[in-house]
């Protein structure tokens, strides 16, 4: 299990007041003791072509000011998924400030992860000239009947990055996943990213399969190659780095397969967010072998923040369930503290919010909670219910996931008969004493309000 905590970096570093990564105080980093993993997102070379882009377009005004109703042109940094070269952008202080960064987390027990793009790059792009052949071409009647949808680059239509469910992204460069100097570029360019982390999170992994890019741009793309793009790419810096996807359309298993250490498990985020607990139930009948490699959240950067998405103790709830699941959680700065604005990625400013201290020391004793020994789903109809047991340690979770108080039975999956059994309640302290023989009779008896829990050390 790893516990990834995701960091919105240009922002971040405004707010603590300082201009590089290396700078970033020491007391900072030991804030995130007890994590696995920093992941500092958006740390590449932004584009000034992108830069121009996002400062004109109307859309995307509307949704800065919202977000930030003091906004000035400076707060425009650009989009971090807008990359013109794998280098550490020298506003947060460069690969000296990157690598300064990664010492004091590796210090303190903390991996690094990084992003990398695999669909799209900006539109001044050195390769857009360099190599103009890695990316998806087109004539110039495209361009004249769909400029939406294409650019021009010197003498080359280009396409404009997209995936096969919305319109063009209008500030990058569609790569050609198929094309066999593209894959060697990609291998050379994570290699190189390799030195500089442990990890990459790889943004929307699926939309370079060999089926989906195929029904996405047709014969555009080219012959389609015999394999697929990401198990020799993997397969060459397995040890290297911890590959994680982003994950959409039900593609996790074939991530799995093809190589990811860890996805997305945006299918259990929804049902959280929008379902109730025989859906969340359902999600979690899936095999461990396919469990154990989730990255799972309730908040991330291309998400609401949890506070408006999942309020209240609804939110609470959803958290219990997170950080004591089986797989890996990612957290996002700002979501202990109760955070309401989801920040787009262009902006290089975080509004003024108050902090929800009660969230926040909510979270504190959450987050803290690890694994321990083997994970079992029960078969409670009315609430969430699993268990670990470890050799020494057995902890039981129940999560009422509704909007009405509960009283029902739950099983304990371990022999109870002829003991007495203290319950300690991990996240308020509370004990319960309860006798073995009434446990094995009938089950324990466990009532709570509205989206109330218990997360039970039990002992005998």
């Amino acid at each position: 299990m790893t516990s990834v905590y995701e960091i919105n970096t240009w922002p971040w570093l405004a707010g603590l007041g300082v201009a590089s990564l290396a700078d970033v105080p020491g007391a900072v980093w030991d804030e995130l003791i007890g994590f696995d993993a920093v992941w500092l997102m958006g740390v590449w070379e932004r584009s000034p072509a992108g830069l121009g882009i996002a400062r004109s377009n109307e859309g995307l005004q509307r949704e800065f000011h919202a977000a930030l109703p003091d906004l000035t042109d400076r707060d425009i940094v650009g989009s971090p998924y807008c990359v013109r070269r794998y280098e550490v952008d020298h506003r947060l202080g460069g690969r000296a400030g990157l690598a300064a960064a990664r010492s004091d987390l590796a210090q303190r027990g903390l991996k690094l992860i990084l992003d990398y793009v695999p669909n799209h790059v900006a539109p001044d792009h050195p390769a857009i000239t360099e190599h103009p052949d890695w990316f998806i071409n087109g004539a110039p009647e495209d361009l004249a009947n769909d400029p939406g949808s294409w650019f021009a680059a010197g003498d080359r239509v280009i396409a404009r990055g997209r995936d096969p469910y919305f319109p063009p992204w209008p500030d990058v460069a569609q790569l050609n996943a198929f094309h066999p100097g593209l894959r060697a570029a990609t291998l050379s360019t994570l290699r190189d990213i390799a030195a500089q982390c442990d990890g990459v999170r790889c943004d929307m992994a699926m939309l370079v399969f060999n089926d989906i890019f195929a029904g996405t741009w047709g014969d555009r793309a080219g012959p389609r190659p015999a394999e697929e793009f990401w198990p020799a790419i993997i397969a060459e810096l397995k040890d290297e780095l911890l590959f994680v996807a982003e994950a959409y359309w039900d593609t996790e298993w074939e991530l799995q397969q093809q190589g990811f250490d860890l996805c997305y498990d945006k299918r259990l985020y929804d049902r959280l967010v929008h379902e109730d607990a025989a859906a969340v139930r359902g999600h979690l009948r899936a095999g461990l072998d396919y469990q154990n490699k989730l990255l799972r959240f309730i908040e991330n950067h291309d998400e609401p923040r949890a506070a408006t998405a999942l309020p209240g103790p609804r939110g609470r709830a959803a958290a219990v369930a997170l950080a004591t699941l089986p797989g890996s959680t990612l957290w996002h700065d700002g979501q202990f503290e109760g955070r309401r604005v989801k920040l787009p990625v262009f902006l290089g400013r975080f509004p003024d919010e108050p902090v929800d201290e009660g969230l926040r020391d909510f979270y504190d004793r959450l987050v803290v909670l690890r694994d321990a020994g083997q994970w079992r789903l029960l078969d409670t109809p009315d609430v969430l219910a699993w268990t670990w047991e470890g050799s020494a340690t057995r902890h039981l979770v129940v999560i009422n996931f509704s909007r009405e108080p509960i009283w029902t039975r739950v099983r304990l999956p371990w022999p109870t008969a002829g003991r007495q059994w203290r319950l300690t309640d991990l996240l308020d302290g509370r004990v319960f004493d309860r006798d073995g023989d009434e446990l094995a009779a009938g089950g324990l008896v466990v009532g709570l309000p509205a989206w109330g829990f218990h997360v039970l050390e039990t002992r005998r």
